[in-house]
């Protein structure tokens, strides 16, 4: 297979040749590098590479030229070769075709732009370019696996671990036990046992643990000391920010995270208002970035390891980590976060991890290229996961209890302009059929009671969340849905389950413990989102502070 392609069109000769040179300079050596001046000659050899099965990873059109307007022609490229990126080159000073511009990344009808001249690429053309690269080598390529797994595809717990591996990054092969694929690998490793099977390197691990799998790849599962001055109960974007806050800040800090880093913002297959990501970033990569960050200012991190109790005594906190090890703090942040409620309709239980996915389950987009998918949900995680499957399958249908979606605004636009996406409104899913994976659905329209049977091949939910703090029951306020209450929330005196005894009042974000704190989406009356869970975990330390300088 030839290398993929990078294609530039604009009709000014030293515009195009100078593009051309840089982009070989620096991205010659993976990519074929092609241009020409005419947009229409453009689309034919366009039509003819996609149709001989070549990737297209880039298209770069001038948005002004004599035979085409450049939006146009980068619409009509998408229709040719779907997986393309798009970038529009502007010029300084054209405010109209600035407006232009804006309504297109609004609209989704591009992923970025570059301004004309290119001189100086290292600053500007390479930086914009390279990520765009990156982001399409990620969801266009085969990446070269570090764990191999063998097991049947349609089982739950086959699910979980494409999941986990997804949202960790760890590049992983999944191979059918019953496929001549599966087989081979199990002949030649020698396995016998329970399935799946994970194999890395010379090591087979018969249906492990997510435990065990962690610390078959290296991770931390014990924490390094038995006292710290922060430990961190959760690794999404509110536990991230609070370990980078108080990393930075020089406070001693532990997160223990149940699962992989990410939290539930770890399924999003991509994040466009998020402060600084103009071209938008996937859930799993800002993780990663926050992740990185933490570590690299001196947080510590143990993941696949859950909390089971929280208690104190004169020496601090305790907090007991599943398995029954202890471990002291100072202070503590509670940042466990939610999950998705579950969709009490019939059949539905049955075929979870089989064609009934809860929360955006990027790993699983690929498996249903061509197939009927439905989402149910009508906010921003629906949204976003509509469409990234959208890319993938032949139709994805948006099945909404209520009468509006609660998204925000980029994503119902970018909805409207993606062709293979539908809205029923005012209806539900009220039955799930399938043996061994789903096959059909059953769905109502709430004002006529209308049913309709429906072939499926994928149901994600995504209704709403819970919190996770079953685990919490009286040992900190919680409201009548499970949610902590903290700061000027939380029932002062004998009044609170269990009561708060202090002379003075709980610090922002402090829970009825005091000297324990919560953030993010598992606290009472919190604001949604990513952006609201990384604001918590920078307010949280300033409370912490203070809690401790009191203490001290």
């Amino acid at each position: 297979m030839p290398d993929p392609i990078l294609f530039v069109v604009d009709d000014e000769p030293a515009m195009l040749k100078c593009l051309s040179e840089a982009l070989e300079r620096r991205f010659g050596a993976d990519y074929r590098v092609v241009t020409d001046p005419s947009p229409l000659a453009a689309l034919a050899r366009l039509e003819q590479a996609c149709g001989r099965g070549e990737e297209v990873a880039l298209v770069i059109a001038n948005l002004r030229t004599a035979e085409m307007p450049g939006l146009e022609w980068l619409a009509r490229a998408r229709d040719l070769c779907p997986k393309a990126s798009r970038c529009v080159l502007v010029g300084y000073g054209d405010s109209d075709g600035f407006a232009q511009v804006r309504r297109a990344l609004a609209l989704g009808q591009v992923e970025t732009f570059l301004m004309r001249p290119c001189d100086n690429p290292e600053e500007r053309l390479y930086p914009v370019v390279g990520e765009i690269l990156s982001r399409w080598s990620r969801t266009a390529r085969p990446r070269v696996p570090v764990l191999r797994i063998v097991g049947e595809r349609w089982s739950p717990r086959c699910h979980e671990m494409r999941d986990l591996l997804e949202r960790a990054s760890i590049p992983y092969a999944f191979y059918g036990h019953g496929s001549d694929e599966g087989q081979r690998l199990l002949e030649k490793v020698g396995h016998r046992g329970a399935l799946p099977a994970v194999i890395f390197g010379g090591t087979v691990l018969a249906n492990p643990t997510n435990l065990e799998i962690a610390e078959m790849l290296g991770a931390r599962t014990e924490p390094e000391a038995d006292f710290y001055d922060l430990i961190v109960i959760g690794a999404g974007p509110a536990g991230l920010a609070t370990a980078v806050h108080a990393a930075s800040d020089g406070l001693k800090t532990l997160v223990v995270e149940r699962q992989t880093v990410g939290g539930q913002a770890g399924t999003s297959s991509m994040i466009r208002n998020y402060f600084g990501f103009p071209r938008g970033i996937s859930g799993a990569q800002l993780a990663g970035h926050a992740h990185e960050q933490a570590i690299s200012l001196g947080a510590e991190f143990i993941v696949t390891r859950g909390v089971s109790g929280l208690s104190k005594d004169e020496n601090g906190k305790i907090v007991t980590l599943a398995g029954g090890r202890t471990v002291r703090a100072k202070a503590v942040v509670i940042a466990t976060g939610v999950s998705y409620n579950r969709l009490g309709v019939e059949g539905v239980d049955a075929l979870v991890g089989k064609g009934v996915f809860y929360g955006a389950a990027t790993a699983e987009a690929p498996a249903f290229t061509g197939h009927e998918v439905f989402v149910v949900g009508a906010g921003n995680s629906a949204g976003q996961a509509a469409i990234h499957l959208a890319r993938y399958a032949a139709h994805v249908t948006i099945v909404v209890r209520g009468g509006k979606l609660t998204m925000s605004d980029y994503l119902v636009r970018q909805i409207e302009r993606t062709d293979n996406i539908t809205i029923r409104f005012d209806t539900q899913v009220i039955r799930a059929e399938g043996s061994a994976r789903l096959e059909a659905l059953t769905i109502k329209e709430t004002s006529s009671g209308k049913t309709e049977r429906v072939a499926a091949g994928a149901l994600f939910v995504l209704i709403g969340a819970g919190p996770h703090t079953a685990w919490l029951e009286d040992i900190v306020q919680r409201d009548e849905q499970g949610f902590i209450r903290t700061g000027r929330y939380v029932v002062r005196g004998i009044g609170g389950r269990p009561e708060w005894l202090e002379y003075r009042a709980p610090h922002t974000l402090e829970t009825s413990m005091s000297g324990v704190f919560a953030v993010g989406d598992v606290r009472h009356r919190s604001l949604r989102g990513v952006t609201a869970a990384v604001a918590d975990g920078a307010v949280a330390i300033s409370s912490v502070r203070e809690y401790l300088a009191a203490e001290s």
